[in-house]
């Protein structure tokens, strides 16, 4: 599959069947995040690979979402934010929220391109999901988890025709609201 085509086909699963992915392709996955930018050239994450499940089941109600129990596999994405504060002082969040960003969508453009599932689950209770992958320094920060598995036929036959926005109602030139692209002026020498 090209990168374009995984850009355009990516979407949020939220039912998995019971088929389970090559542990192999979840590795490859995590290993995309490393080629992610990182500020100060100083990376950050660690993932958490849970398979067990019970604990997959205890992490998807830490969700509250059933769903992700439904996932043969999730991957938890941390951070350790002290280094990034030791380096960065207060900027510290902006740039660690912009490195689990990139990681992440890289993991979903590969997740996508082998022929599986996951959706983006931001919304959790991060105590709990701590406490089932026993999270112990408190400077580490669930980022992300995603759920990773095999679309399932119910899902699949139930298309849902992805939103797509307008270009032109996301892009400005030169200044917020221009919508008008100017060319440069020629300057004479």
């Amino acid at each position: 599959m090209e990168l374009q085509d995984a850009i355009n086909e990516r979407k949020s699963v939220h039912r998995f069947s019971d088929k389970k992915p090559d542990w192999r392709d979840i590795l490859e996955v995590i290993d995309t995040a490393r080629h992610a930018p990182m500020a100060g050239n100083d990376f950050i994450l660690k993932f958490v690979t849970v398979f067990d499940p019970k604990v997959i089941e205890k992490i998807a109600d830490a969700c509250q979402q059933p769903f992700v129990g439904e996932a043969q596999y999730l991957i938890v994405v941390c951070s350790d934010t002290k280094r990034a504060t030791n380096q960065f002082g207060e900027k510290a969040d902006m740039f660690v929220r912009q490195q689990a960003g990139a990681a992440i969508q890289n993991m979903l453009l590969s997740i996508t391109e082998k022929g599986l599932a996951t959706c983006w689950v931001g919304y959790f209770v991060e105590e709990q999901v701590k406490r089932e992958i026993k999270v112990i320094p408190p400077t580490v920060q669930i980022e992300a988890i995603l759920p990773i598995g095999y679309e399932s036929k119910a899902q699949e036959h139930k298309k849902v025709k992805k939103k797509k926005i307008d270009l032109e109602n996301v892009l400005f030139f030169n200044k917020w609201g221009e919508q008008k692209m100017r060319p440069p002026k020629k300057v004479l020498t």
